[in-house]
């Protein structure tokens, strides 16, 4: 084929020189190893593009790799990753990326022929990993810059991969090693995004990341567009057809250099609509060069040569002829790989707008027959159910839309999946049932199914729900009962996982009355066992036991193993020892040994979830963390990361870093989490909400509110009561605080039959304020003021003391226990005043490593240590918690123990000169022994206390230390003198 050659006029580039000049910079600090991104904004034709070439063309020139993507407007839905698959081309034909690639083989998933094994084995964040090491792997050949163009048509999949690049791969520094010399620059239209266009929130989490930067490019003055226009005509231009395209230009350099080509045509007055400019301009060239620009703008954005030549069926020289003068005309330009494209998307908008219907209709079907007989695979699935749905030809967009979300499942991309199934869904009764598509979802229930399976897979929990509804009643009254019972305990389980409890146990008890239990089932046992779950979340624990009971025997009558670990589960707490205890946790253990042998994935994840939220719960906060990272690698391994127990363990191991005091470590994960959390998923990063107040960050408190927008979350709920309480709490707002956590706790019981186990802490946070304002009354002598909030007070320790003594784990322990001794103290500091006693316990009750609130509740007892007048005891209790909220960086925290310090003039007693040991003096007797090498069990019998004791004061060191290991915290500690050369030591 004779290739075209591409007519060069491209325009001079006027008034973006400081743009221009920042990008420079950007790219120069990049090729130095100061990684960085820019996302580009502006509305359509104002000029992105062009500066991007520009951009790029300095990069080029300064000896950086330079690889674009393009993303593509496909409609509803669109191709997973193709931004990153162009890229990826270009990296294969690169000789000198060879070897990278060798490196990283599940990238190879995204240019087609993946399989359910590759999916299994790697999961999707393993894919997103692959690609950051192939990038930095580029960019260690090469300095690299990375640009994708028109964001604003990324299918879900690339904005996710995007966001896990910028915030947790390519641009993050690593450890002890040079930063990749690499910078990302990606454009999106501004003027596209609605209020519910996708990428919003995508753009609003990146923007707040230190690596990123917006760049937004606004309409250029008239004087510049006057100096575009005049530099782009060589000859002299009448100063009134100047005058004309800057006023109707307004700013946009596209639309001015459009006028400029078509200020000569004589037509009379022009329209100021830019489609009606293009329009006239494609008028002007010879009719087959028009039709080819049309059959162009069906295609997309972008088409091959051989496509467009099979489509249009014209000789290869009467098409080259037509192509040659379309991109003369700066309609089309000519790309790499026999590729054309318009030379900006507005164009290929304004033509194809002007198709008739039916001329659309058919050229779509000409490109849907064409893809199909070439034979590309699965990869092309979605191109052809675009065209074919286009065309009108639902049949075959039908059968398109189905093997678009094969491939999109075994490529790891569960939104886009369930978008092929739920357009297949809107079509289907459309199609005459002989002409459906044979084999998997030739059922309209089962299709059903399986789409509320990929929305719950993706994180869309209301959207399973929605879709195993529509699945119930989709079913006849002659249907299979076993059917029925199936859909029915389906949707249950759904109705769980967004916390619609009711709702869960009445199905749940539909599916059970739908078959008989005996002879047992599978389907029986699996509605048993979702009935089982539904009871006892209801706090019906004698049908919960009865029917948990009965299931778990018919299920080992029937060697279902999957389902006896998840009886087992459920049974836990009901039967035996609760999570809590190590009996407890002995039976999760069997159970997910089950769940293994079964190769369950989900039930093996509830089994680790349980264990390791019953470390937490009961103080074990170090044995919790293997626990939840296994967990969450099982989830990687099954593709399951957005699934509901590895949401919740991902929120679990933030708050036990939280709880440590490993502060910077949970903001990390939690940025690194939130780059490929679903859109429903914004509590599991809520303890780097918790991180966020407690530094003073002023934001926390109205991100944390917009947990409560949309459809009801319970855990979302519980992170925004727990930040609110406390926001009201620290700027003394007690009434607020105490409607706060009725609120809360009425929300979270609904439906439930009891108190929630984090009323506790509710309740304590709560109490602070309200203890304070009594406080400040009792030194006024309002008396009839203080009764109110001591009445308040002792509503508010009831519900600590009800929610601690309701549970069914048993007794109160860890956390638990700790959040009711300081609901306790606050109650007494309300109503009589601060006792030294009550709050010596509360800082024993946090010593399982709840660094901060321990540190909380040192201020309370310096406070009362002070009015007992010990102001020896006050001064030392008050450096503790000093410099553990410097450490910690909790400013508000630090600020209200220096105004203790002032107001007690406990500097005098040598207290708080920001000196002072952030160790207890038991915590530096353990130091002491560290530094001799001594093992937990060793410091436990030379102190007298336990090894698991002496293993929270190792735990408490480290975090306060901020070190990773044993090792450096007593490298930190001598260096910060806080350690002297023990006897013993070598010098």
């Amino acid at each position: 084929m004779v290739l075209v050659q591409q007519i060069q006029l491209t325009p001079p580039l006027i008034g973006r020189a400081e743009e221009l000049g920042h990008l420079t910079s950007v790219l120069s600090r990049a090729r130095s190893g100061d990684p960085r991104a820019v996302l580009l904004s502006g509305d359509a034709g104002v000029g992105k593009t062009r500066l991007l070439d520009e951009a790029t063309a300095r990069a080029a020139d300064a000896g950086m790799t330079v690889l674009t993507g393009h993303c593509v407007d496909l409609g509803d839905v669109g191709l997973p990753y193709l931004p990153f698959t162009e890229i990826l081309g270009q990296i294969a034909a690169d000789e000198r990326f060879a070897k990278v690639r060798t490196e990283y083989p599940v990238v190879e998933r995204l240019l087609g022929g993946a399989s359910d094994e590759a999916r299994d084995s790697g999961g999707r964040l393993r894919l997103f990993e692959g690609m950051a090491g192939l990038l930095a792997g580029v960019a260690d050949v090469a300095p690299l810059l990375l640009v994708v163009e028109d964001l604003h048509w990324a299918d879900q999949s690339s904005r996710d991969l995007l966001r896990f690049l910028l915030s947790r791969g390519v641009l993050q520094r690593p450890a002890a090693t040079a930063a990749h010399r690499l910078a990302v620059l990606a454009s999106y239209r501004s003027d596209d995004l609605h209020r519910r266009h996708p990428l919003r929130p995508v753009l609003a989490e990146l923007v707040r990341l230190p690596v990123v930067e917006r760049l937004e490019l606004r309409p250029l003055p008239d004087a510049e567009v006057s100096r575009l226009v005049r530099a782009l005509e060589e000859g002299p231009l009448p100063e009134a057809t100047v005058r004309g395209i800057v006023e109707r230009a307004e700013g946009n350099a596209f639309y001015a250099q459009e006028l400029l080509a078509t200020a000569g045509a004589g037509s009379g007055g022009l329209p100021s609509g830019l489609a009606d400019v293009l329009l006239i301009r494609v008028e002007q060239v010879s009719e087959t060069a028009q039709r080819v620009v049309r059959t162009a703008a069906v295609a997309g954005r972008r088409v091959e040569h051989e496509l467009l030549r099979a489509v249009m069926g014209l000789p290869e020289e009467e098409l080259e002829s037509a192509l040659r003068e379309a991109v003369g005309r700066q309609l089309l330009v000519a790309g790499e790989g026999d590729t054309y494209s318009f030379r900006h998307a507005l164009a290929r908008e304004a033509v194809y707008g002007d198709l008739l219907p039916g001329e659309r209709a058919r050229m779509h079907g000409a490109f849907a027959r064409v893809l199909g007989e070439r034979g590309r695979g699965p990869e092309c699935a979605a191109e052809r159910a675009y065209h074919y749905r286009e065309s009108h030809d639902l049949p075959e967009a039908l059968a398109a839309s189905l093997e678009a979300a094969g491939h999109a499942r075994r490529v790891g991309a569960p939104a886009e999946e369930l978008r092929h199934l739920e357009a297949a869904l809107d079509m289907w009764s459309a199609v005459d049932a002989e002409r459906r598509p044979a084999g998997e979802g030739s059922d309209r229930v089962a299709l059903m199914l399986r789409a509320s399976a990929a929305a719950a897979h993706a994180g869309e929990g209301h959207r399973a729900v929605a879709l195993t509804r529509a699945a119930l009643a989709g079913i006849g009254a002659d249907a299979d009962s076993e059917l029925a019972a199936r859909v029915r305990y389906t949707l249950a389980g759904n109705l769980l996982g967004v916390d619609a409890l009711e709702a869960a146990f009445r199905h749940s008890s539909e599916a059970l009355e739908l078959i008989p239990a005996q002879p047992p089932t599978r389907t029986w046992v699996w509605a048993a066992a979702t009935h089982v779950m539904a009871a006892r979340q209801m706090g019906d624990t004698d049908t919960a036991s009865r029917v948990g009971r009965q299931a778990l025997a018919a299920a080992r009558e029937l060697g279902v193993l999957d389902a006896q670990a998840d009886l087992l589960i459920s049974l836990t707490g009901l039967e035996g020892g609760s999570r809590r205890t190590p009996e407890g946790r002995e039976r999760l253990v069997q159970a997910r040994e089950l769940a293994r042998q079964a190769g369950s994935a989900p039930v093996e994840m509830r089994a680790l979830f349980q264990i390791a939220v019953g470390c937490f719960e009961s103080g074990d906060l170090q044995e919790c963390l293997p626990w939840v990272a296994e967990g969450l690698e099982r989830a990687r391994r099954a593709g399951l990361l957005s699934s509901p127990y590895p949401m919740e363990m991902r929120y679990l191991q933030l708050l036990v870093l939280y709880t440590l005091g490993q502060w910077d470590a949970c903001a990390r994960e939690a940025a690194a989490d939130a780059a490929v959390l679903p859109a429903s998923g914004g509590y599991a990063v809520g303890p780097a909400l918790y991180v966020a107040l407690a530094r003073g960050d002023a934001s926390a408190a109205e991100r944390a509110r917009a947990l409560l927008e949309g459809p009801f979350d319970w855990l979302g709920t519980l992170v925004a009561g727990v930040v609110l309480t406390d926001a009201a709490a620290l700027r003394g707002d007690a009434d607020a605080a105490v409607e706060r956590v009725r609120s809360t706790v009425a929300t979270l019981s609904d439906g439930v039959g009891g108190t929630p186990d984090v009323a506790v802490r509710l309740a304590a946070l709560a109490l602070a304020a309200v203890a304070d304002r009594a406080e400040e009354l009792r030194r006024a002598g309002e008396d009839a003021g203080i009764a109110r909030w001591r009445e308040t007070a002792s509503e508010l320790v009831e519900l600590a003391r009800e929610a601690a003594g309701h549970s069914d784990a048993g007794p109160p322990q860890g956390p638990e226990e700790a959040w009711l001794a300081r609901a306790e103290a606050e109650w007494t500091r309300a109503v009589a005043g601060p006792d030294v006693a009550a709050w010596e316990k509360a800082v024993a009750g946090f010593g399982f490593g709840d660094v901060y609130e321990r540190a909380r509740c040192r201020l309370r007892l310096a406070e009362a240590l002070l009015v007992a007048d010990r102001r020896a005891e006050a001064a030392e209790v008050a450096g503790e918690a000093r410099a553990t909220a410097v450490l910690l960086g909790a400013v508000p925290l630090r600020e209200r123990i220096d105004a203790l310090v002032r107001r007690g003039r406990l500097a005098e007693t040598g207290a708080s000169d920001g000196q002072a040991s952030p160790l207890t003096a038991r915590e530096r007797d353990v130091l002491r022994l560290l530094a001799l090498g001594r093992s937990n069990r060793q410091i436990g019998e030379e102190l007298f206390i336990s090894g698991k004791t002496a293993s929270v004061h190792v735990s408490n060191i480290l975090a306060k230390l901020g070190a990773a290991s044993r090792t450096e915290a007593v490298a930190i500690a001598y260096r910060e003198g806080l350690l002297g050369r023990p006897q013993g030591a070598s010098e």
